[in-house]
């Protein structure tokens, strides 16, 4: 019988903290593409790997009247960065011209990007409780 009670505690206290745990839909919404072609992408990034490493999520989607709408699923609260890319010829990868200079448009979230590339202090932005929807321009 006590193995019966302590089973069925164990079992609610996991399903409790599993639903606790579920985190927040970030929305990332691009509205200004210059065209359809290709595909758009999206990467999350924490600190430790912006720029340095594989995203913690990605998302990828065709573009649509010269905009496209990505979501990230169950993000925990924290600090995060996005990076965005209009792969125009759908190669997965950023061109560039032989300057160095990106041949394909991107973004960054939080305060966005400015000359040469996405810096954290600029991506940065942070998830708390609430779904939250972050607008980037490219």
């Amino acid at each position: 019988m006590k193995t019966c009670i302590y089973l069925i505690a164990f079992l609610f206290s996991t399903l409790t903290f599993a639903q606790e745990n579920k985190g927040v839909t970030v929305t990332i919404e691009i509205p200004n593409l210059l065209n359809n072609d290709g595909k758009v992408s999206a990467a999350l990034y924490d600190e430790a790997t912006f720029m340095k490493a594989a995203p913690l999520d990605a998302a990828e989607t065709t573009p649509e009247n010269k905009s496209v709408t990505l979501t990230f699923e169950n993000v925990q609260p924290g600090t995060y960065g996005i990076i965005t890319l209009h792969d125009f010829n759908s190669n997965g990868r950023m061109d560039f011209e032989p300057s160095g200079m990106p041949k394909e448009p991107y973004g960054v979230s939080g305060a966005g990007a400015g000359f040469g590339p996405p810096n954290w202090g600029d991506a940065k932005f942070t998830v708390e409780d609430k779904d939250i929807t972050i607008k980037i321009n490219m």
